[in-house]
């Protein structure tokens, strides 16, 4: 199970990171030159992450790990919500939000996109 602070480390870690509170201070939004690529709430009693994804990984995730589900308060053709709570293991949940910061960094204009790749 992943802690919440190896959670917040591993998100600032991320190229171009910022966290902000848009909705209010439980929710954690993590963003990429401007764009949201993960939203938590560290605080909460069941910790999870929702995450930016391919959509035609969406419907794999879902049906075959325990612990994803479908974006929560998100598209759920682009995004998918991650139990934290030790169903899916630490490595696969770091994949995930590397992926999630990739697929954001990837849409960028080329200038913006220089720098965040990695």
């Amino acid at each position: 199970m992943m802690a919440p602070n190896e959670l917040t480390e591993f998100l600032a870690e991320l190229n171009g990171s910022e966290e902000s509170y848009p909705f209010g201070p439980e929710t954690r939004v993590h963003k990429v030159a401007g764009k949201i690529f993960a939203i938590d709430s560290p605080d909460a009693p069941s910790l999870s992450i929702t995450l930016k994804a391919l959509p035609e990984n969406v419907p794999r995730l879902i049906a075959s790990v325990d612990g994803i589900g479908p974006g929560y308060h998100m598209s759920k053709r682009h995004w998918v919500t991650v139990s934290l709570d030790g169903g899916v293991p630490d490595d696969h949940v770091r994949e995930l939000i590397a992926e999630s910061h990739a697929i954001v960094v990837h849409a960028l204009p080329r200038r913006l996109r220089l720098g965040l790749e990695g």
